[in-house]
């Protein structure tokens, strides 16, 4: 079976999607954070898997389900800490971030029986998903993290070491209050978008 990474910032105001103020405050936009993480870490739960970890940036809230473990965030630019989450597995891997709380629990049961590698694509160019049949922490490091094309290059790097890579579905990462809405459109009964329904009734669309 397959280890579950879950990378994540502690959903504190001003740390975490700065980019949704305006229109939302950033203790609003932490709410939202707090309510994707909370989505996405059910939804791991919820997933067949031998070990769930939390790899977080931050401390923990009521917001963690039971059945996790917790490693902290290494320093280091983003490649360097999704490099070390996959150095502290064994095995199988698939790591997530907290910002795709419509992800299913079908889309991470994954099997490596024919396939090395998974990657699952986000319309911004980046990547919401990668799993490793055999993690090695050297297919992470230096690849430009938040950039357009982050996620060509990750797939790239995976293929150039001669991997066989399975697509995920391309998903919608939430970086915007535009990106909020469409997610929470995906996802209408889950906590993100009762969150956001309750923000926007009170500050706006």
């Amino acid at each position: 079976m397959t280890t579950l990474l879950v990378i994540a910032k502690e959903p504190r105001p001003g740390r975490v999607k700065t980019r949704l103020t305006p229109p939302f405050t950033p203790r609003e936009a932490a709410s939202l954070a707090e309510a994707a993480l909370t989505d996405t870490l059910h939804t791991v739960a919820a997933t067949p898997a031998s070990r769930r970890v939390l790899v977080l940036d931050g401390t923990i809230g009521p917001w963690l389900p039971p059945g996790f473990d917790v490693m902290p965030q290494c320093t280091g630019g983003l490649d360097e800490r999704l490099a070390a989450a996959f150095a502290g597995c064994d095995g199988p891997a698939l790591l997530i971030g907290m910002d795709t709380p419509q992800v299913t629990a079908e889309q991470l049961t994954v099997d490596f029986a024919d396939c090395d590698a998974y990657f699952g694509p986000a319309e911004d160019g980046g990547f919401w998903a990668l799993g490793l049949a055999e993690p090695d922490p050297s297919l992470l490091r230096g690849v430009p993290m938040s950039t357009a094309v982050t996620g060509a290059v990750q797939r790239d790097r995976l293929v150039a070491a001669g991997l066989r890579v399975r697509d995920l579905p391309r998903l919608r990462d939430v970086d915007t209050a535009a990106d909020a809405r469409a997610v929470a459109a995906c996802a209408p009964h889950g906590r993100f978008a009762a969150r956001l329904a309750r923000l926007t009734a009170v500050t706006g669309p």
